[in-house]
């Protein structure tokens, strides 16, 4: 056998082989499809919203968050929207507040505690006692105490 069957032969070889890899790539790309298409169809888990926490640095809502880090209690619509340099007028309003209406629905970093008032879910409001219930307040401090007659 010559120099140039035995070349010929091993070019063969890995043309075959290269052929097979082909093959495996082409499959590989075919499932991993499937895989994404698959992944478009099921729901978004829990756990997905949760790895997703941040704002992109510079828009609105990160602004808005920042600024309510900064004032440290929930803030009307109206104020908020001082804040970012917007009028105050009814399409600023429902746009801003939609966009802050989506995270409070999913319950991530925004909070809504009364109408167009927005907070963070990190300030941990406390609902004073006599707001409860009202009834409450008109009541002794030792009702509901048993006493040893």
């Amino acid at each position: 056998m010559g120099a140039r069957a035995s070349i010929q032969k091993l070019l063969d070889r890995k043309l075959l082989e290269m052929e097979k890899l082909n093959q495996q790539l082409a499959d590989m790309r075919v499932y991993i499809q499937a895989l994404q298409d698959t992944l478009k169809l099921l729901p978004k888990d829990e756990a997905d919203k949760s790895t997703a926490k941040e704002l992109r640095p510079g828009s609105s809502l990160a602004q808005v968050q920042e600024f309510l880090k900064r004032e440290g209690t929930p803030q009307h619509i109206s104020a908020i929207l001082q804040f970012l340099n917007r009028p105050i007028d009814k399409a600023n309003r429902v746009s801003i507040a939609g966009s802050l209406g989506g995270y409070v629905k999913e319950k991530r970093i925004f909070t809504r505690t009364g109408p167009n008032t927005f907070g963070l879910i990190g300030f941990g409001e406390e609902v004073p006692a006599d707001k409860t219930n009202p009834a409450a307040a008109d009541l002794p401090d030792d009702f509901g105490v048993e006493k040893g007659w």
